[in-house]
């Protein structure tokens, strides 16, 4: 097949978050990436920015470098968008895509807001942009992780039976509790988008989700609040310099009925789902994410000591396992999962996000057919991602109604 020609936003040599460059460029600059795809183009704030990232990275002179949206998306040699900016930033420029006709590959969330990606993902009468949204992926890579894809087959060889149900208890280790860096300080604001909720809990919930079943939307409740308001703001120095209050909550408990929205067959009718967070590292000692299933025949816990971010590459310090107690036996058996070998010449972060565009390729040489892939094809639709928008816009209006 001919390469799949991209434009990336958002890569840049400057950035405060470097996910472009260590999540999506390893794989498309690698011997499998290549085979697929081909970068053509740079957006960035301005020429002079897009043309440092190139030189930086090492992009081929053929690369085009654009500071203009507009320009960016007549260009008719570029065949997927894909957008790396800050979550603020995400909805305008794939509006402007999707408007020309050119599939994105927006990272998550989608937007600051449900309502903004709820506009975002409505094509009207307009069928370019209908054709172009059904093309698109967004950044919800955790459902095709090595650990996932072995579960998944766990739970589907009938070893441990249908779910009766299900907790997860998540920390967000990656940050300090009751400080942000300077350049993530707009992890408080929520108008931006992006924080803990948003980031942390959509990663995970989506993926036990995707394995499990989604939250029953009518029974799904929560409690969610702000337990350390002053946050510090460091400096370069890890020092503090100023501080800051957050509104984004920081403590979350949901709960509710699940439902088997694409008749998977691993739970059974109503099984329950808890999920809990809490920014900032766990109990000294204690495992950073703990998931647990519990079915008919057996409970499966899926153990993270590194921490709940196995979609990003950033929790495999110590290597997440799969532990299954057999009730009949009463033994306790792990379960083994393994790295496909390409994913073993890039780096952690690169290699969830690889596999979704290997999923993505193979699709787009199939002929891109409409309907739902085989669960082992498929990669997370940009159109399915509006779920997780909208349970996270539910628990953040149950919050808010508390606050008055």
């Amino acid at each position: 097949m001919a390469p799949i020609r991209l434009a990336i936003a958002g890569l840049s040599s400057t950035a405060v978050t470097s996910w472009a460059a260590e999540a999506h460029l390893p794989y498309l600059l690698s011997e499998k990436g290549h085979a697929y795809y081909e970068i053509v183009a740079l957006l960035n704030s301005s020429v002079t920015a897009a043309r440092a990232a190139k030189a930086h990275f090492g992009l081929p002179s053929s690369v085009k470098t654009y500071g203009d949206v507009s320009e960016l998306f007549d260009d008719t040699s570029v065949d997927l968008v894909v957008i790396n900016t800050r979550v603020d930033k995400h909805a305008v420029l794939a509006r402007v895509a999707l408007e020309a006709g050119k599939p994105i590959y927006v990272e998550w969330p989608i937007a600051e807001n449900a309502s903004m990606s709820r506009t975002l993902l409505d094509p009207g009468a307009d069928t370019k942009y209908k054709a172009a949204l059904e093309k698109s992926v967004v950044g919800l890579q955790g459902q095709v992780v090595p650990i996932m894809t072995k579960l998944k087959s766990l739970l589907d060889c009938g070893r441990v039976g249908k779910a009766l149900s299900s907790e997860a208890r998540i920390f967000g280790n990656i940050w300090r509790r009751d400080a942000l860096s300077e350049g993530l300080a707009y992890f408080a604001d929520r108008r931006i988008g992006g924080n803990g909720l948003t980031i942390t809990y959509a990663h995970v919930v989506d993926y036990i989700m995707d394995v499990l079943g989604d939250f029953d939307p009518d029974h799904m409740k929560s409690t969610s609040s702000i337990q350390r308001p002053a946050l510090a703001i460091l400096g370069g120095d890890e020092k503090p310099v100023r501080s800051m209050q957050s509104d984004v909550p920081d403590f979350l408990a949901v709960h509710g009925p699940m439902v088997d929205t694409r008749e998977r067959g691993r739970i059974s009718p109503g099984a329950p789902l808890a999920v809990t967070l809490r920014n900032g590292p766990p109990f000294k000692g204690q495992p950073a994410f703990v998931w647990t299933i519990n079915a008919e025949k057996g409970e499966v816990q899926i153990i993270s000591e590194s921490g709940p971010y196995i979609f990003s590459g950033m929790s495999y310090d110590v290597r997440p396992r799969i532990l299954v107690h057999d009730h009949t036996t009463d033994e306790v058996a792990e379960v083994g999962w393994e790295w496909e070998d390409w994913q073993t010449t890039i780096g952690l972060k690169a290699r969830a996000t690889g596999e979704v565009y290997e999923r993505y390729a193979k699709w787009w040489a199939c002929g891109q057919p409409t309907g739902e892939l085989p669960e082992q094809e498929a990669f997370p639709r940009l159109l399915d991602g509006q779920k997780r928008m909208q349970h996270l816009e539910a628990i953040l209006q149950q919050f808010d109604a508390r606050q008055v």
